[in-house]
């Protein structure tokens, strides 16, 4: 294994991006189904004015172009191609952060933050505050992708992650994450001991939540919020959890349909933009820029890594490392409007020191909302400096 850190740009061939223009226009579409919007999946009147916007309006190229603005990197760690973005902070004293995307995002979900967080005297907040930023895609997703074997699951990123930090000769720093990122980053924790001086999370889940029914008794003890939480999870459990059944389980049979259908693909991502962004009753455009949505999407298509992406799910249920030991790094929590994470049930399993909720943004909070992230991370880092 080569610990060499090779620099990257992304040159998409233009014979893929025709490819893509040429299977748009020949979308084979199936009927509407009957009920109201949504209720069923994505409309089959709102995916096909997106895919045409895709199609005729939306810039590749201008998306590349901005991507490309960050210095990229690949190396290899245990046995996977990384890919990461790095941005170090005009700030020498600034604390090296790495930031974890879930799915269905990307490194196109922190293209926002980056700025504020690496110079933030540049963006109205103050020099003290700045981070030398690592943004690494999952293996399995974008350019890291396809994963090369099993058992990629969150510990062993984890500890990928804190070996990518230390061959970045960062030998104290923290961590950031949501959603698979919430459960990547207090692994970099446990595997970079303490080296780690702090993980915050949002968009958490295991570990953040209820294990099993809630009782009577106790939800009398809760807050009007905590029980709206509650009710999300219900839901959520009920009729949205259809994608991770599918990805937990088969995530090879749903890779032909989305590897081979970019609308297939589109649809896949764009419900879940939809159903949790904030507010969830909206369109994913209200709630996220249409065209940033759309790159994130071009993440998946180009690089084929529907399959392997959708495998982070099986590997999390099948390569089972649950940790029962609490975490003792001290954890920070972002609750945004759309999140489930209670406060009580997190504090079993991890050193809670800082827990903020918000009234506006979801799950995507680095692109719904990155004037609160980068709020919260800074303050949260701010008292682990010393």
């Amino acid at each position: 294994m080569s610990n060499e850190i090779v620099p990257f740009h992304i040159e998409i061939p233009q014979s893929d991006l025709d490819y893509l223009q040429t299977r748009l226009g020949d979308a084979r579409w199936p009927a509407q189904q009957p009920g109201e919007e949504w209720s069923r999946g994505v409309p089959v009147g709102y995916l096909r004015e997106l895919a045409e916007y895709w199609r005729v309006a939306y810039d590749w190229r201008a998306a590349e172009a901005e991507l490309n603005k960050f210095p990229q990197f690949t190396t290899e760690i245990d046995g996977q191609r990384i890919h990461f973005i790095h941005v170090r902070s005009p700030e020498a004293e600034a604390t090296p952060l790495v930031l974890t995307h879930g799915w269905p995002g990307s490194v196109v979900e922190f293209l926002d933050v980056i700025g504020p967080l690496a110079d933030p005297a540049a963006h109205g907040g103050e020099a003290a505050d700045a981070f030398h930023v690592v943004i690494p895609s999952l293996p399995g997703y974008g350019f890291s992708g396809p994963a090369t074997d099993e058992g990629w699951n969150a510990a062993r990123i984890g500890k990928a992650w804190a070996e990518l930090m230390s061959r970045l000769g960062y030998e104290r720093y923290g961590a950031q994450g949501g959603d698979w990122g919430a459960m990547v980053t207090p692994e970099v924790a446990r595997a970079g001991g303490e080296k780690v001086i702090g993980v915050h999370v949002n968009a958490a889940t295991f570990g953040f939540i209820p294990f099993g029914p809630v009782s009577d008794e106790e939800r009398a003890t809760m807050t009007a919020a905590e029980l709206a939480r509650l009710d999300r999870l219900a839901a959520f459990q009920k009729e949205g959890s259809g994608y991770f059944q599918i990805q937990a389980t088969r995530p090879q049979t749903v890779a032909y349909g989305l590897h081979d259908s970019p609308i297939g693909q589109l649809a896949w991502i764009v419900e879940k933009f939809k159903e949790w962004s904030f507010p969830a009753s909206g369109l994913p455009e209200q709630a996220v820029d249409r065209d940033r949505l759309l790159t994130n999407v071009m993440l998946y298509w180009l690089t084929g890594t529907a399959g392997s992406s959708a495998g982070l799910y099986y590997e999390g249920m099948h390569t089972k490392t649950w940790h029962t030991t609490p975490l003792t790094t001290p954890t920070g929590v972002a609750v945004f409007a759309e999140d489930v994470a209670i406060r009580r049930y997190a504090e079993g399993g991890s050193n809670i020191v800082h827990w903020t909720e918000f009234e506006r943004g979801g799950h995507f909070a680095a692109m719904e909302a990155p004037d609160l992230l980068v709020a919260d991370v800074r303050a949260f880092f701010r008292s682990l400096r010393s």
